[in-house]
């Protein structure tokens, strides 16, 4: 598996949804299985380039390359760094956990799995990408099964169906509906995902054409780009090329992140999505956003990242307080949840923004550790509107009767969510609130106050969910207790809690890929190129190694070293 690792990882869903189209809806258990299987296969293969990749030699490893057009300098090639690996990761658990969550769904299955499948490998595609063409193309691949998982599989929310025209009649499959700004309709909520995330992409374009005009290589290669492209001080518009390169990228990915006042198409989104297509939607897609800004902007702008990312510590204070109270007032689930998945994505901007070794490794275990956590909470959220029909939180209650297993995970999901100690999510958010203090303290103390509406507005919906006198319509309600309907809970569980206990290799991985970067941007620490490494079987790696970081003249020691009883 070792050379073609990438290979399986990305293909495997795409073989998956390609088999799915000559299965009939009539034989349903085929066409879970083939869809587990091929999640299966991803996720057997994530874990192995997870637990195989290695910290001590860092840069991209189980790199696979593939000359597309050479006159265009396009390749598709793959390749993953200690930033790249944990996402990947990310995304092949909540397609597997995605495909048993929506095992019991009947209308068009084949369809919806086919789709499903193909927005992981998307996601996927992206995280792997080490050309720019190809990572553009597969961030825009992710807008097609959105709008379709939304648009034919999604449901309409209750201020939806109590919307009427005059005559009485429901408006519901009118052209003009879809338009209709105050509405809440499924068609809505897809036709505004990609009309808002279609637009912003456009923007990203326009900032990766010019660095591929005005770089002069005559490549899409991120590796070639970084190391040679001179894109300073070169004067547009009373500025220089890079500093609107700059503004294009990162504008241009931070909607999908998504980052405030370009967040309004995600809850949305959210409540209208499925509960696999949610979990994916917030567990990964959303952070595409961070991840391509890191991979481009950083990569190829260091300086110009230096300069202008306060930018994104101003406006990552107005993702976190105005997500978490608008949660804390939603009445709905998946808004409360939606809306909460807004606000935590400002950690990671916050993360990202301080510019230092305990902040950006911090902002990527949380990409890792939100998805898990959100994952949970979105299948859940599920379960209970299958059950129940209903996702208006004060209509609901009582439900742990019916549901013990289920309210026992919700509990831990919110814990996690919270970022209690035991969790990947409390490392993450440590680590984000001491590297970013010094830099920027009044953003901390935001965060801090972020982290107390976490806990009341999600204390809030646990208790109105499962807590209380219970509504008798809902007196059919039952819970989880079949194999398929608890492994996905269990798995997220597992790993949140798994990662929280035992996080050294975690961390280890995620700071050989940031190390070099931070490196880069802040230049106070040179990096010293060692020559190339070697991947799997002869493939090159880039391979850097950067100077020990140092905090008051002392080395910072790596968290496998501390367990081994290094001092600090």
């Amino acid at each position: 598996m070792g050379e073609y690792a990438l290979l399986y990882i990305l293909f495997a869903p795409f073989v998956g949804a390609l088999a799915l189209i000559f299965v009939s809806n009539r034989q349903p258990l085929l066409v879970r299985s083939i869809a587990a299987s091929a999640a299966f296969v991803s996720l057997i293969a994530s874990l192995y380039i997870f637990y195989g990749y290695d910290p001590g030699q860092g840069g991209f490893q189980f790199v696979q390359k593939y000359e597309w057009s050479r006159q265009l300098g396009i390749a598709l090639y793959l390749g993953v760094d200690g930033i790249a690996t944990p996402l990947v990761l990310a995304s092949s658990i909540l397609l597997f956990a995605g495909i048993f969550v929506s095992w019991h769904i009947k209308d068009r299955a084949k369809e919806f799995y086919i789709w499903l499948l193909i927005l992981a490998a998307a996601t996927i595609g992206v995280f792997m990408s080490l050309d720019l063409f190809f990572l553009y193309f597969f961030y825009e691949m992710s807008v097609i099964p959105m709008y379709l998982l939304l648009g034919m599989w999604g449901s309409h929310t209750k201020k939806y169906l109590e919307m009427t025209d005059p005559e009485g009649l429901k408006q519901r499959d009118s052209v003009g509906f879809i338009f209709n700004f105050a509405s809440n309709s499924k068609e809505y909520a897809a036709m505004k995902l990609v009309l808002f995330l279609s637009a912003f992409a456009v923007v990203a374009l326009m900032g990766i054409l010019l660095i591929y005009k005005f770089s002069g290589l005559n490549t899409f290669d991120i590796l070639v780009l970084r190391e040679q492209a001179k894109l300073m001080n070169i004067p547009v518009l009373g500025t220089t090329l890079d500093k609107i390169i700059w503004v294009l990228v990162f504008f241009g990915f931070a909607s999908i992140a998504p980052l405030w006042p370009l967040h309004s198409w995600s809850p949305v989104g959210h409540a209208a999505a499925p509960a696999a297509t949610s979990m994916l939607h917030a567990g990964v897609l959303m952070k595409l956003g961070h991840f391509s800004i890191i991979r481009v902007a950083f990569e190829i702008l260091p300086e110009t990242t230096r300069e202008l990312m306060p930018i994104a510590a101003v406006l990552c204070m107005f993702s976190i307080i105005y997500g978490g109270f608008v949660a804390f007032y939603a009445k709905d689930t998946k808004y409360v949840i939606g809306y909460s998945s807004s606000s935590h994505m400002g950690y990671v901007f916050l993360g990202m923004a301080a510019l230092n070794y305990i902040s950006l490794s911090g902002a990527v275990i949380y990409m890792f550790a939100h998805a898990m956590a959100t994952g949970m909470l979105f299948a859940m959220a599920g379960w209970v509107y299958d059950q129940t029909h209903s996702r208006d939180i004060p209509s609901l209650g009582g439900l742990s009767n019916k549901m013990p297993f289920v309210s026992a995970c919700f509990i831990v999901a919110c814990m996690a969510s919270i970022g209690m100690p035991g969790t990947v999510n409390f490392i993450a958010e440590i680590m984000i609130i001491v590297g970013s203090w010094n830099k920027y303290p009044i953003q901390v103390i935001v965060a801090m106050l972020g982290i107390v509406l976490t806990l009341a507005y999600l204390f809030k919906m646990m208790r109105g969910l499962f807590y209380g006198p219970m509504n008798q319509k809902y007196s059919h309600a039952h819970d989880a207790v079949s194999t398929v309907d608890r492994l996905p809970l269990l798995m997220m569980i597992i790993i949140s809690i798994g990662f929280g206990i035992f996080p050294m290799h975690l961390y280890d991985v995620v700071r050989s890929g940031v190390d070099p970067l931070v490196a880069r941007i802040t230049q106070v620490v040179p990096v010293a190129r060692t020559g190339e490494g070697f991947g799997v079987k002869g493939e090159a790696a880039v391979t850097e190694q950067p100077s020990i970081p140092m905090v008051a003249n002392k080395p910072i020691p790596r968290l496998s070293e501390i367990s081994r009883g290094g001092r600090e």
